[in-house]
């Protein structure tokens, strides 16, 4: 993995920038793949950035200032991963009510392969990330569980809500989850960060005339069906849950593919 470049705004990140982060984990964020100065679901990302910033800082951002900062960090790059990160330096746990003044730390990483290979296994756990409508930066458990997951042999973690087979499928670590039926796709109502991947797709679906439904999935219901994961990195394949090996659904990753081909790359 490359060194990814570290910016405040445009200008190269400070010390104090740094400072802010390492020691304050406060602040929310988005990550993007950007690609000639365009970017999938570009409205998405802002809009996260703009809920982030009302959520946590009671602010507004400067939506346009915000873009021509990442023009300029971008200039001269071909295809990059972006990290957007919402902070404050003169943020006080000790007073979290002091106003503040909210800035952007930007992360510019050479651009990692998209989702692929092997199709996953996924080990259950009880959890719900505390304020799932937000992308903030808490995210231990979520690396947490995904040790774990690999430390008893399986890929990544899928968490649940509830106990047993009864316990309702919420998300994974990094990642939004969906089931296909045999007509359509099945996306898991649940205490979840919406993504932004799931999104595009969910849009790509309907221009492909795909039908889709948001229901309550039990893990016992999910280890019936065929299903996929959605992040940023694209989609990926699932092969197990706990012991229990899914169903295969011929042609489901490239329909997935076409999906989210239909939707524009917007110029930042």
């Amino acid at each position: 993995m490359s060194t990814p470049a570290l910016y405040c705004g445009s200008r190269l990140a400070g010390t104090d920038e740094l400072r802010a982060l390492a020691s304050v984990n406060y602040g929310h964020f988005t990550v993007m793949r950007v690609r000639g100065g365009a970017v999938q679901g570009l409205d998405l990302h802002l809009a996260r950035l703009r809920q982030g910033h009302a959520a946590l800082f009671d602010a507004d951002f400067d939506q346009a200032q915000l873009r021509h900062d990442l023009r300029t960090v971008l200039a001269g790059q071909g295809e990059a991963w972006v990290r957007i990160t919402g902070f404050a330096r003169d943020f006080n746990y000790r007073d979290p009510l002091q106003a503040v003044q909210p800035a952007w730390f930007i992360s510019v990483a050479a651009a990692a392969p998209v989702a692929g290979g092997a199709p996953l296994s996924l080990k259950c756990f009880a959890f719900v990330r505390p304020l799932p409508q937000i992308k903030h930066l808490a995210t231990l458990p979520l690396f947490h569980y995904r040790r774990q997951a690999r430390l008893a042999g399986h890929d990544d973690a899928l968490f649940v809500a509830g106990p047993g087979s009864d316990a309702r499928v919420v998300e994974g670590s990094l990642w939004n989850i969906g089931f296909w039926d045999g007509t359509g796709v099945l996306w898991p109502q649940g205490p979840a960060l919406r993504g932004t991947c799931e999104a595009l797709l969910q849009r790509g679906l309907d221009q492909l005339g795909v039908s889709q439904r948001v229901a309550a999935v039990s893990v016992a219901q999910a280890t019936t069906l065929a299903a996929f994961t959605a992040n940023a990195s694209g989609c990926a394949g699932v092969a197990r849950i706990e012991a229990t090996t899914l169903p295969a659904a011929p042609g489901l990753q490239d329909l997935l593919a076409r999906a989210l081909a239909t939707q524009a790359w917007d110029l930042i």
